[in-house]
């Protein structure tokens, strides 16, 4: 996969409001999630596709929320793991990352669920 999702652009329509942005922002991350944990996404074509620079900025500029922003920081790190550590132990924390995002996610949909 080598389309890059610029959520300034996904986002576009819900941008008068922030809760829906929140939400649609932790499907589509569950969505990378999905692909990550059954091998369509590499964690570099991640990086690439998501987690990139512009997203991260975006998220801490528009959506203010630290959820969002630590989804995207454990995002960004995905690809280090296979870089630094060796391929058991990095397949080990790959793991506990996505685990680690996708509570962030279900918490973002929570908070959703709070507020209404």
């Amino acid at each position: 996969m080598n389309h890059t999702i610029y959520l300034k652009a996904a986002l576009v329509e819900a941008r008068r409001n922030p809760e829906q942005q929140r939400t649609l922002f932790a499907l589509l991350n569950l969505g990378i999630l999905e692909s990550l944990t059954n091998g369509v996404l590499s964690a570099t074509d991640a990086l690439s596709v998501f987690f990139h620079a512009e997203n991260c900025l975006y998220v801490r500029q528009q959506l203010r929320d630290r959820n969002a922003e630590d989804i995207m920081s454990h995002g960004v790190q995905l690809p280090d793991l296979f870089d630094v550590l060796p391929a058991v132990d990095a397949q080990h924390e790959f793991q506990r990352e996505l685990a680690m995002i996708r509570a962030l996610c279900l918490t973002l949909l929570q908070e959703k669920q709070l507020a209404a």
